[in-house]
């Protein structure tokens, strides 16, 4: 089954890796794919080998002229199933579908790895209505879409999946050495963009309290974003410039988490967080915040700590604990280990998906009414 798959960012996070993850593993269990990306994007970059490619994304959401392109295509191609992967490439997908002339229109399959609520303007509310499927990355996003009126019927919860032999063979980065830390300082490690719901300022927060009681503990925060400049202050302000890195975007980013004795997702909001499956694989305990999706990949006291979002006290007496407890993070991390393997493998994800693509192939997109 042909399916055409359409990512419109520029940045690399975690959902344009699990695009990449779904097109290179529906292509290794024998079906056809097609990559519709930004052209100057990292996703076409990192996707440059041996995958059908086109480059074209939208200038805006409604962007008329880069629709009619993919109607072309559509017409050509006449595939079983278009997948977008973000909302701009929601949008994109169904102005396509409606300027194309195919006798048997595709089915629209959109994914959604975000617990933010859908927007009510009156073209989100169109776009919307023309998907045949959504595929949530947990149940707790599926859980938000019924509540804004989606149909059950349309909604189907497939976990997001790591390639555990990735995690598995990368090369640990001697993050002591990169960042001139003491040689035996206990190393507690975020990854993630730097914008407002990943709550890395509750991080900064609570390591302000963590020094107290575990002087050597440093802290690296991992990624990029607006708020950089904010953080950066923030640290500078509580005084902890020798405690608190902020190195970047970095591409070996799994050789950094290797280097980590906690990992933490302090987020106010997260879909699932696939850098805590990434952790986990590597055998790292985790800190999370009990909210999104990430209660369904921590079981609490078995493969990690659930805090409450947003509260800075309680994620530092988490984080104290496991760096004061070997025999903890070792059980942990074990735990979290076999979690990742028996729930959230690539393998698992790219079946769930094709399950979906077999369930509303040739259903065509929905009325606009």
């Amino acid at each position: 089954m042909l399916s055409i798959h359409i990512d419109t960012a520029t940045t690399w996070r975690g959902g344009q890796n699990q695009v990449l993850l779904t097109v290179l593993g529906l292509r290794a269990a024998g079906e056809r794919t097609l990559l519709v990306a930004h052209p100057d994007g990292e996703l076409r970059r990192r996707a440059a080998e041996g995958l059908e490619f086109v480059p074209l994304a939208p200038g805006h959401e409604l962007d008329l002229k880069a629709g009619w392109k993919l109607s072309r295509l559509l017409n050509r191609l006449q595939p079983p199933v278009v997948h977008a992967h973000d909302p701009h490439a929601v949008a994109m997908a169904a102005l396509g579908l409606s300027m194309a002339t195919i006798a048997r229109p595709p089915a629209l399959v959109a994914s959604r790895r975000v617990d933010f609520r859908l927007k009510k303007n009156s073209f989100s509310r169109w776009k919307y209505r023309q998907v045949d499927a959504f595929i949530c990355a947990s149940e707790a996003i599926a859980h938000l879409l019924a509540q804004d009126g989606l149909e059950a019927a349309r909604i189907f919860t497939v976990h997001e999946g790591i390639d555990v032999e990735r995690v598995a063979h990368a090369k640990p980065v001697s993050v002591h050495a990169e960042l001139w830390l003491p040689a035996n300082a206990p190393l507690v490690v975020n990854i993630g963009a730097l914008v407002e719901h990943k709550g890395q300022r509750h991080l900064i927060d609570a390591a302000a309290l963590i020094v107290r009681e575990v002087p050597d503990a440093r802290f690296v925060i991992l990624g990029e974003g607006p708020l950089r400049t904010a953080l950066e202050q923030q640290v500078r302000h509580l005084r902890l410039e020798k405690h608190v890195f902020l190195p970047g975007f970095r591409a070996d980013v799994l050789g950094w988490l290797k280097g980590a004795d906690v990992f933490v997702m302090p987020s106010e909001m997260e879909g699932l967080g696939t850098s805590i499956l990434d952790a986990m694989a590597a055998g790292i305990p985790v800190v999370g915040s009990a909210t999104g999706g990430i209660p369904e990949v921590i079981e609490d006291g078995a493969t990690g700590l659930l805090v409450p979002p947003g509260d800075a006290r309680a994620l530092a007496g988490s984080i104290v604990r496991l760096l004061r407890e070997s025999a903890l993070r070792e059980r942990m991390g074990q735990a979290g280990w076999a979690r990742v393997r028996e729930r959230f493998t690539v393998e698992r994800m790219v079946e769930g998906t094709r399950r979906v693509y077999q369930h509303v192939a040739g259903r065509g997109h929905r009325d606009e009414g």
